[in-house]
């Protein structure tokens, strides 16, 4: 049987984490103060809630908890108004190409991403009709490592863990596939992502017959 392949969104396919920046950064100046790119590296793999209370520490203010709540929704709607200027230009390199060549090889495809705005991103970047299935924030309750997002896609393919390569690009995401018995390319530094089976910089130049060569 053929794998099946499994993507996470940000980062491997697009980069929207510039998107949260700018809506944090908005939020933070909303509120008196300001929030720099070197803040933002704080907030990698942090979930919303604790971006805020990590954003409302560096600028040393307290917010009740209606406040707090409205504070999200306004920095969830920020980031929606940037996403929705999005284009297929934002695609990373060669990452296009890649998923027409695991298509093109008859080979099953599904999203595996935390983001509850999978959909909305994919169709901006007309990748939409690229997967079979789609598995995002709205249909999982517990993040990466946890392997939930992973053996969900699987499971909507309708192929074992074991036929599944993963291809991401944070420690939570190879561990989160590891967990699941799946194989995982890590797309980014190796010194960091040491945890997959290997690593690529990106998919530029890469084809499916690349990455299943080296598993052969």
């Amino acid at each position: 049987m053929k794998p099946a392949c499994i993507f996470d969104l940000d980062g491997v396919i697009v980069d929207t984490a510039k998107y949260h920046y700018l809506a944090w950064k908005r939020l933070a100046n909303s509120l008196g103060f300001d929030f720099t790119e070197h803040d933002n590296e704080q907030l990698k793999g942090v979930s919303r809630i604790e971006s805020l209370k990590l954003i409302l520490r560096l600028g040393d203010k307290h917010l009740n908890a209606e406040e707090f709540e409205a504070a999200l929704v306004c920095k969830n709607a920020w980031y929606l108004e940037y996403i929705q200027q999005i284009g297929p230009e934002e695609i990373l390199p060669g990452a296009a190409e890649f998923l027409h060549s695991v298509r093109s090889q008859g080979m099953k495809v599904a999203l595996g991403s935390a983001s509850k705005n999978a959909v909305l991103i994919l169709e901006r970047i007309q990748l939409l009709d690229q997967f079979d299935a789609i598995v995002d924030g709205n249909k999982v309750s517990k993040a990466k490592p946890d392997p939930e997002v992973f053996l969900k896609a699987a499971e909507e393919l309708g192929v074992a863990a074991s036929d599944c390569i993963v291809f991401e690009d944070a420690v939570a995401g190879v561990l989160a596939a590891r967990h699941a018995g799946m194989k995982v390319v890590g797309i980014g530094a190796a010194n960091v992502l040491d945890q997959a089976h290997f690593v690529l910089p990106n998919f530029a130049g890469l084809s499916i017959t690349d990455v299943l060569a080296k598993f052969a």
